[in-house]
């Protein structure tokens, strides 16, 4: 008997990614959904039996309609499959009624043993067929972020045993005017420290822009047990070690995923203390155009936030889309 399948991920690369991890034989009646809500009115139709879950995604997220499913007591099976793959995470959809947690990209191999645990792999059929991916180059680029700022939050959260609040990526192509633009409508009043880090490999190029909130220093020294006076030494110390793990992790993670290596500069403090104008002297703005990924960290119940900014030049987007497209294949 055929089964109505419903792939709810907002991004267009991963939703076919995910049809293409399905077993080929697999006798399956395929839906998709682009958010949330429009993942329960798929349920609701009778669309999604089985049910593959991102967890970050707008207009409602993976939590909510998990939450939504048990309320309505909704005829689904729930598989997870998310960048976001912080423990916490993980803990959350399984008490919330989630039959399994994968991370992406996700492979066959992993589906189809899901598939044969919990006896939902059903009958099979003739090769269901090539799964068209159209390639959109910005749903690329936001995917690929999604997933590396995952495992940077993962590491995160590990670390200082908290729970991460993850956005839907920003990104857009940017004039440096606009970017400075972009960049100046941050609360002028917010004090900021950034540390900047270079990033290079197989044509492709860019700066990665952490910035600090002041305000966060406090937690941040509480989170990491840091004893002592928070005084200027203390936080360049706390700025370098978060800096370390969310700049190297979120490179790595974007390295993995296009199958190449990075070599990255010595991370490089461009300003403590100061207004957001001052830092539009990083070295982005000697280019002509840059594509921008921007992720805004959070962390629950605490006063820490911060931004990272990955600016990448012109000139590595051909290299940069050739590596997503052979990811895609």
């Amino acid at each position: 008997m055929t089964i109505p399948v419903l792939i709810c991920d907002d991004s267009s690369m991963a939703r076919k990614q995910m049809a293409r991890a399905l077993p080929r034989d697999w006798d399956v009646r395929l839906s998709y959904a682009s958010n949330g809500r429009e993942g329960l009115d798929g349920i609701r139709a009778g669309h999604g039996e089985v049910l593959f879950l991102d967890l970050n995604m707008p207009i409602m997220d993976g939590y909510q309609v998990l939450q939504a499913i048990r309320a309505e007591d909704l005829p689904t099976m729930v598989i997870v499959v998310s960048g976001d793959i912080q423990p916490e995470a993980y803990q959350r959809v399984m008490q919330l009624g989630a039959l399994a947690f994968l991370k992406k990209p996700v492979a066959a191999d992993q589906i189809e043993a899901i598939l044969e645990q919990y006896g939902i792999r059903g009958e099979s059929r003739g090769d269901i067929g090539e799964i068209d991916v159209e390639f959109d180059a910005l749903d690329s680029y936001r995917e690929l972020a999604n997933v590396a700022m995952g495992r940077a939050a993962d590491l995160l959260a590990r670390l200082l045993n908290v729970f991460v609040l993850l956005p839907i990526p920003n990104v857009s192509m940017l004039e440096i005017s606009e970017l400075r633009m972009a960049l100046n409508q941050v609360a002028d009043d917010d004090k900021l420290s950034a540390v900047c880090q270079g990033f290079i490999g197989a044509g492709i190029a860019g700066e990665a822009l952490l910035m600090f909130n002041d305000s966060s220093f406090a937690d941040i020294a509480e989170l990491m047990q840091y004893s002592g006076e928070i005084d200027d030494t203390a936080q360049l110390e706390l700025l370098m070690d978060i800096a370390s793990v969310l700049l190297g992790a979120c490179l790595t993670g974007i390295a993995d995923q296009l199958d190449i290596s990075f070599s990255q500069s010595h991370p490089v403090v461009l300003g403590r203390h100061v207004k957001v104008r001052d830092l539009l002297s990083n070295p982005a703005a000697r280019w002509q155009k840059t594509l921008a990924i921007e992720i805004s960290y959070g962390i629950e119940q605490r006063r820490i936030h911060c931004d990272l900014l990955l600016l990448f030049t012109e000139d590595s987007l051909p290299a940069l889309d050739r590596q997503l497209r052979y990811a895609m294949d």
